[in-house]
């Protein structure tokens, strides 16, 4: 069969991190939301995303194919059944498309479309609908996750040299990472340690936790759960409920908490996000589909950051902060509680990041890790900044 995840409505309310993303390509737990579905499915699966997104992100379409929503996160329950669909059938949780099966075109409308037999499902499902989803579900995704991808399988051992505290079975490691004279406390939630990670002296984590591939935790961090540390990102500092999607540096001191971080992001020595209001009142966050503020339900809520953004030393966010693409903020004060996309500059003045800068840095930073910033990447980047240049 083939599978293809589609973006419906929710991709509006997660920008800005679908700008650069299919919203199946959002990182919650260890895995990504497709990678989650590929697992459960035993195939690999395409994508029906934005246009602009097609050239990264390719759609395979069959005379035979069975699309599903990507925001939704699946289970092994709701998997049989989506495996299961006859053509022409449409799997829906009240209003919510969760997955239908078509033979012939695929239809370019997906949220709007309707098949000749609608099957509800009956239980509850889970979905990343809100930015704010991916670190406020992280615990429950970081348990399902390593339960998932550890199950029958044997942890590389854990060296003598670390402290442990809790059940030894919570602590996966794969083969080649490198753990050493660190704190790894699994009491509260597991620990997962990808291949080629590593955990320098001194680090103290409590899980649920997970590093993935060639991430590296810095000397004496400070990690709280649930955090998710993606591909190669490096990780320093006080770190609480945070989710890196990949390839983003936040190496120094300074405090990160409830937040999201996109690829490519580097934030500098000492920077901080507020995480909490001193007046304890639920927190108010921007929201690209409202084009307002609107409530988020938490009372703990931080950062959520764009792809390529970067801040100087010493940056400073206040409690439910939303940063665009490829920004690049520095100076005293705190920033604005929303900041465009192509934003540079500081609190007291801020103007645009010019295109073929914004090129020459993102050339630059992906070449760090053997990944080149195409003609495709570039289009994208090009697209974003024109819609968004209001």
């Amino acid at each position: 069969m083939n599978y293809i995840l589609f973006d419906d409505d929710h991709r509006t309310n997660l920008l800005p991190l679908t700008f650069t993303r299919p919203v199946a390509d959002i990182r919650a737990g260890i895995l990504t939301l497709r990678e989650k579905w590929e697992w459960y499915l035993g195939a690999k699966t395409s994508t029906l995303t934005q246009k602009y997104l097609s050239r990264k992100y390719l759609l395979k379409s069959e005379d035979d194919n069975i699309l599903i929503n990507g925001s939704v996160i699946p289970d092994p329950a709701l998997t049989e059944l989506v495996k299961n669909l006859n053509p022409g059938e449409q799997l829906v949780k009240d209003e919510l498309i969760i997955a239908f099966r078509v033979k012939g075109e695929v239809p370019k409308n997906v949220a709007s479309f309707r098949t000749n037999k609608e099957i509800q499902f009956g239980k509850d499902i889970q979905t990343i609908s809100e930015t704010w989803d991916i670190f406020a579900k992280n615990d429950q995704l970081l348990r399902d996750d390593f339960r998932l991808i550890t199950k029958g399988r044997k942890s590389q051992p854990v060296s003598k040299t670390n402290f442990i505290r809790g059940n030894p079975e919570d602590i996966f490691i794969e083969e080649g990472a490198d753990v050493e004279f660190a704190f790894l406390n699994a009491e509260d939630g597991p620990i997962y340690i990808g291949s080629e990670a590593v955990v320098m002296e001194g680090s103290k984590v409590r899980g649920p936790f997970a590093m993935c591939e060639h991430a590296q935790l810095k000397l004496d961090a400070k990690v709280y759960g649930a955090t998710t540390l993606g591909p190669y990102v490096k990780a320093g500092g006080e770190v609480n409920n945070v989710v890196f999607f990949g390839y983003s540096n936040k190496a120094h001191d300074g405090f990160l908490g409830n937040a999201v971080i996109g690829e490519w992001c580097n934030i500098g020595a000492d920077s901080n996000n507020s995480n909490l209001k001193n007046t304890y009142d639920f927190i108010r966050m921007w929201s690209y589909a409202k084009q307002t503020f609107v409530p988020t339900g938490l009372q703990f809520c931080g950062l959520i950051m764009g792809d390529h953004t970067k801040t100087g030393i010493n940056t400073m966010f206040n409690t439910g902060t939303v940063v665009g693409v490829s920004c690049n903020l520095y100076g005293a004060g705190f920033q604005r509680n929303f900041i465009p996309s192509f934003s540079w500059g500081s609190p007291l003045k801020m103007t645009s990041f010019k295109l073929e800068k914004a090129f020459e840095v993102a050339t630059a930073v992906m070449k760090r890790r053997n990944k080149a910033f195409d003609e495709i990447e570039k289009e994208i980047i090009v697209h974003i900044y024109n819609e968004t240049a209001r």
